[in-house]
């Protein structure tokens, strides 16, 4: 006798509330995006107008290029070596890209304006997400909120270091290594990972002491490729 074949349910995740999503992205970006203070200060530390700062947090938008950038125009680093150090940190953007984009699915004419907002927080929020719909909600409430309180704190800090003077005088130059150090720890999950944050380390202060600022971080860039290659060779 001929059965009728087995039906198999398959599970599909259920969406979260938008209550939830909204909450968890408007944490990560309050939380984040007040550090743009410490970044306006830095920068106006390193010598920078808040004119420039404003301009460099509205349009290169990612906190880890931006002090990476600054720390070496303080260090007294040229301009083009402190810029290709900034651009190959933020290279990773263009890797979160790929994924987000096959994740999202955003309509081709809102793609150049969302690939601003591919960042650290954005992407891990909208990776963090059961469905689609979340991913996009959280993505999005995860970028707006960022991207403006960022670009209001960066002002204020710049205002706010010209208006105390020296910032050096202060200790306030260490401000945004500190908030750099302070984002990256978490991500660090790994053990590769880890792996990697240590060999730069070493190659970043090694190298220090003996070449132009901003190499260094270029240098120590050479970590991840290193460790993957030793990773590799394992029998």
């Amino acid at each position: 006798m001929v059965t009728e074949p087995e039906i198999r349910e398959t599970h599909v995740p259920d969406a979260r509330p938008r209550a939830a999503v909204i909450r968890d992205a408007l944490g990560v970006g309050v939380a984040v995006g007040l550090s743009g203070f410490a970044f306006g200060v830095t920068a106006a530390g390193a010598g920078i107008s808040t004119l420039q700062a404003c301009v460099l947090s509205l349009l290169v938008f990612t906190g880890a290029s931006q002090f990476a950038l600054v720390g070496a125009l303080a260090a007294g680093g040229n301009p083009f070596t402190a810029a290709a150090g900034a651009f190959f940190l933020g290279t990773r953007n263009a890797f979160y890209g790929l994924r987000l984009s096959q994740l999202l699915a955003l309509p081709r004419a809102v793609r150049p304006f969302a690939a601003h907002w591919v960042i650290d927080e954005t992407t891990a929020v909208a990776l963090a997400q059961p469905d689609r719909k979340s991913a996009r909600l959280g993505f999005t409430v995860t970028g707006l909120t960022l991207y403006a309180l960022w670009n209001l704190t960066t002002l204020l800090g710049a205002l706010g270091a010209e208006a105390i003077g020296d910032t050096n005088a202060w200790g306030l130059d260490a401000a945004g290594p500190a908030v750099f150090l302070a984002l990256l720890a978490p991500m660090l999950k790994t053990a590769t990972e880890r792996a990697v944050a240590a060999l730069a380390l070493v190659l970043g202060l090694g190298f220090l002491p003996v070449l132009p600022a901003g190499v260094p971080v270029l240098i120590a860039a050479l970590a991840a490729p290193v460790v993957l290659w030793m990773k590799g060779r394992r029998p």
